[in-house]
């Protein structure tokens, strides 16, 4: 199945598919929700946690997990989350 097709049967839009195959972003509950139904694995709302405790955790990127957290501030825009995002990725160079 291809990026596009998933993104049709799941509802998640194919940019967002994308990041999440690179690696560049976790999904929240409701992405990785809609992506297993568009895939087949749940059926409904009562699969979801038997699903989700089969999935092996992966290692995740620094990068990742403070994008992730900047996401989760509802008081934070998308440019607020670019330009903070821009920042860290600074400092991290400049120590690497």
């Amino acid at each position: 199945m291809s990026q596009r097709q998933l993104a049709l049967q799941s509802g998640v839009d194919h940019s967002t598919i994308s990041r999440l195959i690179k690696g560049d972003r976790m999904p929240s509950l409701g992405t990785a929700t809609k992506l297993a139904r568009g895939l087949r694995e749940i059926h409904d709302e009562s699969d979801g946690p038997a699903y989700f405790a089969t999935l092996s955790s992966r290692a995740v990127l620094p990068t990742t997990r403070v994008e992730y957290a900047l996401r989760g501030d509802e008081s934070l825009t998308e440019a607020d989350v670019r330009e903070l995002m821009q920042a860290y990725i600074s400092a991290r160079t400049r120590r690497a």
